[in-house]
Formats: C-alpha cells, sequence, structure tokens
C-alpha cells in the first residue's frame, strides 16, 4: 500500500474523486486548502452543529439525542472551552474501491489546540465529510467556514478488497449534510 502523490489525486479528481477540486493550494488571506505533494486540504462548510449541554442530555451513541447540539450556518463559529462542534466538507468524495484515506489535521489549527478527528474514507464510500472539531483548550476557538480544515491523506492498496463500504451498504454512504451517529 502506498500514499499517492499530487499527480494521482489530480488525475483522479478529473474522474469525479473530489468535487469541487481546487488544483493548487489557496493560501492567501485564508487557512489553506487545496492540493498538495502527497493530499489534499479539504474545506469546511459554513454549516456547523455546536454541542451544548443545555438540555442536559448524555451523549449516547445508540440512541443520540440532537438536542446536544446548536445548529448553525456562520462565516465563523466559536467552539466552546474544552468542547467541540461538527461540521461538514465543502467537497464530495468518491473513493476508489482499492483506496483508503486517512486525515489528518492542519499544523495552524494543531498549534491552536483544535484536533480535528476523521474516520478513514472506506474504499467506494462516497459522500460529503462530517467533520469532527475539538477544542481542547480551556479558551473559546474560532474555525472558519470555507477555508481548509485537514488533510485527507489517499493510500491505494496492491489488491482489490474483497468487500466494498458501497457492497454492505454503509450507514453512512452518500451523506449530504452533517451527518449524526446512527446505529
Amino acid at each position: 500500500m502506498a500514499i499517492k502523490s499530487d499527480r494521482w489525486i489530480r488525475e483522479q479528481a478529473g474522474k469525479g474523486m473530489i468535487e469541487p477540486f481546487s488544483e493548487k493550494q489557496v493560501r492567501d488571506g485564508v487557512i489553506s486548502y487545496g492540493l498538495s505533494s502527497y493530499g489534499y486540504d479539504l474545506r469546511v462548510s459554513d454549516e456547523f452543529k455546536i454541542f451544548t449541554n443545555v438540555n442536559s442530555a448524555i451523549i449516547d451513541p445508540k440512541n443520540f439525542d440532537e438536542r446536544s447540539f446548536v445548529s448553525v450556518q456562520a462565516d465563523a463559529i466559536i467552539v466552546p472551552p474544552n468542547s467541540f462542534a461538527l461540521a461538514r466538507s465543502i467537497e464530495y468524495f468518491r473513493i476508489p474501491r482499492d483506496v483508503l484515506t486517512i486525515c489528518v489535521g492542519k499544523s495552524t489549527y494543531a498549534r491552536c489546540g483544535i484536533i480535528v478527528n476523521v474516520t478513514p474514507f472506506e474504499p467506494e464510500w462516497e459522500g460529503f465529510v462530517t467533520l469532527e472539531i475539538s477544542n481542547t483548550t480551556p479558551l473559546p476557538a474560532k474555525i472558519y467556514a470555507n477555508e481548509g480544515l485537514c488533510q485527507i491523506l489517499f493510500f491505494q492498496s496492491d489488491e482489490v478488497c474483497e468487500t466494498s463500504y458501497a457492497d454492505r451498504a454503509g450507514k453512512y454512504q452518500k451523506q449530504q449534510g452533517i451527518v449524526l451517529p446512527k446505529l
């Protein structure tokens, strides 16, 4: 299994793997996004769900209470101290059958105590990415919409998997918005 380069990512984007696709790093006055040497920095949309404990809900992945979040559409949000928010990517992804991705945070946010967690995009998964943004600091943290949030690394296997995410009808396949936990 090898990490894929900018040439391969550009070629696959031309076949619909990433839409919209930014062929170069956009950096002027924004937290960078777009194609890099061995990855793609995705952008966070202006749709967010910010965690709140105002309703004293319990976080239960088997019975998730939507009252745990406040929905916000904005150019930037504030994630409360020691809290988190969900968001979605601007880009829509279609992962090839022999590819797995891993997402890592961007250094600009990481140096501010912001951690981005995204599970791997499995072979033949497609959709907008639900992004988990954690503020590990005791201070409020600002997140900017329409700018880079994390980097996707693409790994291509030396053989095609027997069963893909699409084959098993994964529960997060073709997700459109911010998708909360499903059982």
